[in-house]
């Protein structure tokens, strides 16, 4: 290595890859190291109405990546869903060591809960996990963010419950009051 560290531009800011950080600190050229294999995990909550926003995502970690791109890993459910079929797809590749990095534009799409989980499990696989976007909270903030991603996703859920309740209540009476009509 020549001393020079690659990055991206990210509106006025240069952003480093840890990887060629921690390779510069020891001395080893990142050439002769793995190289850089990355796979893009975009997410989105909601399971229509956002595909804009998975784009943006993808646009964004795309025009920053500084390595080859293996995958693009798109998922449509809430962040606090374990069994997303996108998370599965990026544990999967994790495991058999075909990417070494793992990259999002914030923390929250790859999980609300239980990051710092991942993060250990993809680096006991020598894979790194990069934010685009790191949160600069701390102590009460964060749990602020917390509390309100909960609430707001079980409001969420308990919204669901009565549409579909509602709707259940709807056909049911409906299909009464054809009978009834039938009747008379």
């Amino acid at each position: 290595m020549d001393g020079k560290i690659p990055f991206a531009w990210v509106g006025r800011e240069r952003r480093f890859s840890s990887v060629d950080v921690e390779n510069m600190k020891r001395g080893s050229d990142s050439s002769t190291s793995r190289p850089r294999l990355e796979l893009l995990y975009v997410r989105v909550s909601g399971s229509s109405g956002q595909e804009s926003s998975l784009e943006a995502q993808e646009t964004e970690l795309r025009a920053t990546s500084m390595g080859e791109i293996v995958k693009v890993v798109k998922d449509r459910d809430s962040g606090l869903k374990e069994n997303r079929p996108g998370l599965n797809r990026v544990l999967a590749m994790v495991s058999d060591g075909s990417v070494t990095v793992v990259r999002v534009t914030h923390e929250d799409r790859l999980a609300r809960f239980g990051i710092g989980w991942l993060k250990r499990l993809f680096t006991v696989h020598g894979v790194t996990v990069e934010v685009l976007h790191p949160k600069k909270l701390g102590g009460r903030d964060e749990l602020l963010e917390d509390f309100v991603s909960l609430v707001t996703t079980f409001a969420g859920r308990l919204y669901g419950m009565r549409s579909t309740e509602s709707r259940k209540r709807l056909l049911a009476e409906s299909g009464q009051c054809g009978d009834q009509d039938r009747a008379a």
